[in-house]
């Protein structure tokens, strides 16, 4: 058994970097602590969501809320020192952690998501009608939408991931369970089944190759937010099953209809289409950045 062990972790592996307590204890931070960090962030601005007829400050806030995440990690990188060395994979330390990959992952998160969309329109699953445009508002939105999903990046892919490949020698261990932990996540979201699950846990390994082999979390991040927010603020589409009462184009609910493009209830995450195209882009980085591979190959 202890051969066993020492194939599978590394000589910096130490019992709180077993898998399941690291899973676990992410989770209590994420999911516990975050949420009141992110209440207690959100009580000053109660006025604002009780007042609010339009919907928009309730939607910018539950995206904003995400910076309570943001607030119990960073604190615990800076008092716990084994984990201190994660915020530089979170800041410019990585060479993929800079300008030219973050502009990168916000193409690439619009693009995926504008491909499923016209699948489903010329599938005739949707039909949207454009609603308003107001820039300053929707500027706010995408950077509620950005704390949101850097947050989710932050905790999977920064803190699971790195502490996992510390621990253990295969990447495929932190690659995996990282993308399974970021699945569960959203298992209790409207709609969820099992489509749209294998299209979360799609797009968790891609996030994650993102972060093996192009070294940049920034990529990762950026990415999440643009699939996010174009689906969500622009298209008007559910996100994760989630419906925003604000957005650029509004969809027509009534004529909607579930098929191999989209899902009445999840959204283009409950389609094949999603599949599909994170598989592919997967497919791309590893053909184009394996050679590149940074961390630890």
């Amino acid at each position: 058994m202890k051969t066993f062990f020492k194939k599978i972790h590394t000589e910096n592996f130490r019992w709180y970097d077993e898998a399941i307590l690291v899973m676990l204890f992410a989770t209590f931070m994420m999911i516990i602590c975050g949420q009141i960090m992110g209440g207690l962030v959100e009580v000053p601005f109660t006025h604002l969501i009780q007042n609010d007829s339009t919907g928009y400050w309730s939607t910018f806030f539950m995206y904003f809320g995400f910076i309570g995440t943001w607030i119990v990690f960073m604190i615990e990188f800076l008092i716990v020192k084994k984990d201190r060395p994660i915020l530089k994979t979170l800041w410019t330390a990585p060479k993929g952690n800079n300008i030219k990959y973050l502009g990168l992952g916000f193409l690439i998160g619009f693009v995926l998501n504008i491909i499923c969309a016209i699948v489903a329109v010329l599938n005739k699953d949707i039909s949207l009608q454009y609603d308003s445009f107001n820039f300053i508002k929707l500027l706010l939105l995408f950077i509620a939408v950005f704390i949101q999903s850097s947050a989710e990046e932050m905790v999977c892919r920064g803190f699971i991931f790195q502490r996992l490949r510390r621990g253990y020698r295969h990447p495929a261990v932190a690659i995996i369970l990282n993308s399974l932990l970021f699945t569960s996540m959203h298992l209790f979201n409207p709609g969820a089944s099992v489509i749209s699950m294998t299209v979360v846990l799609a797009a968790g390994l891609l996030f994650s190759l993102m972060v093996y082999y192009m070294d940049s979390i920034w990529c990762a991040m950026a990415t999440h937010t643009a699939w996010n927010f174009t689906q969500n603020l622009i298209l008007g589409l559910p996100n994760s099953g989630i419906v925003s009462p604000v957005s650029v184009f509004k969809l027509d609910a009534a004529t909607a209809k579930s098929s191999f493009a989209y899902s009445v209830e999840f959204g283009l995450e409950g389609s094949i289409t999603a599949i599909a195209v994170m598989i592919i882009t997967g497919i791309v980085i590893i053909v184009l950045y394996h050679k590149k591979e940074i961390i630890n190959g």
